[in-house]
């Protein structure tokens, strides 16, 4: 098979759309993470007082939680596979969008490279047509 022939076959698989929307919001998520970081900064102060509290209150949670938790495991286990086959087909519908947006800007980058690579063309020539001149008679021989 040819590279062209695989590169098509990858680019039109599921799972390559899905790596490229993962990737994409991975970006996205990436750029909201400063200001992500300066709120919590700015509420450390306040976290810290409520610490002991919550984490009572914690305790007393997992307590609970290990009480139920066979049956929780199932339904959590559950929500957990239509939840990752609904973030698989979001996931792959956005990365159909980011390659086809880059394929079609990248499409679009190469014609005005060709455009800008063609020679230019000559204009035709129209040949000019000579003047037939007589033959001059044949001399006669003496």
């Amino acid at each position: 098979m040819t590279l062209a022939t695989e590169v098509k076959k990858l680019t039109d698989s599921k799972p390559f759309y899905a790596v490229a929307g993962v990737g994409d919001y991975a970006v996205e998520k990436l750029r909201e993470l400063p200001e992500q970081l300066q709120k919590l900064q700015a509420r450390r102060v306040d976290l810290a007082k409520e610490l002991p509290v919550k984490a009572r209150s914690y305790a007393d949670l997992a307590e609970g939680f290990a009480k139920e938790f066979p049956e929780k495991a199932r339904e959590v286990a559950d929500q957990l596979s239509q939840r990752a086959t609904l973030a698989y087909e979001d996931f792959a519908t956005r990365g159909r969008k980011v390659v086809s947006q880059v394929s079609g800007e990248a499409a679009l980058e190469l014609e005005e490279v060709s455009e800008a690579a063609e020679p230019p063309v000559a204009t035709p020539v129209t040949p000019v047509k000579k003047a037939r001149t007589p033959k001059a008679a044949p001399k006669a021989r003496a």
